[in-house]
């Protein structure tokens, strides 16, 4: 099956549907890592990708910004100078009634009836102004990372912003 635009789940239409165990077959997440770079060093800026309305992001665009992201951050200032976070986990399920399609389809399709939907994947809903990546890093490497964070935020379904963010030094 082809797999649908984004703008067909983008809106927040319907009550979120997060129970699993009423339904079979629910596509894993492809969301392989929620945080990426140097996890153990404490870096004074912090970079967060931030959506401007309300909406939802399916786990392929949520996978796929975070890939682009970190494979600039990578290339760009190196794996020890940075620390990429995921803030949302895709936890409602997205469903569809698939409609047969072709020649005879009239007799094969139930149409309308009992139309619940399979599981086709899963999404993040998320809130005005909520945080969706966040990076931390050093002063000198904030313009790469702020590049590297708009080319992910092109990916999601929303327009989003940046917000820095630096660390008061200890007094």
């Amino acid at each position: 099956m082809v797999r649908k635009p984004g703008k067909m789940y983008r809106n927040l239409s319907k009550k979120a549907y997060t129970r699993r165990e009423y339904m079979g077959g629910v596509p894993g997440s492809k969301i392989v890592q929620f945080e990426m770079g140097n996890l153990s060093a404490d870096f004074p800026v912090q970079l967060s990708l931030e959506v401007e309305e309300a909406c939802q992001i399916r786990h392929t665009a949520l996978e796929a910004a975070r890939i682009s992201i970190n494979r600039k951050l990578m290339s760009e200032i190196g794996r020890q100078n940075f620390h990429l976070k995921i803030r949302t986990y895709p936890h409602h399920v997205l469903r569809e009634n698939k409609q047969a399609t072709g020649a005879g389809a009239d007799r094969v399709s139930e149409g309308m009836r009992l139309a619940f939907g399979k599981a086709v994947g899963t999404a993040a809903r998320v809130a005005p102004h909520q945080k969706i990546f966040t990076v931390y890093t050093n002063e000198q490497h904030i313009e790469k990372a702020k590049e590297a964070m708009k080319r992910g935020g092109y990916k999601l379904p929303s327009p989003f912003r940046l917000t820095i963010e630096t660390a008061a030094p200890a007094a």
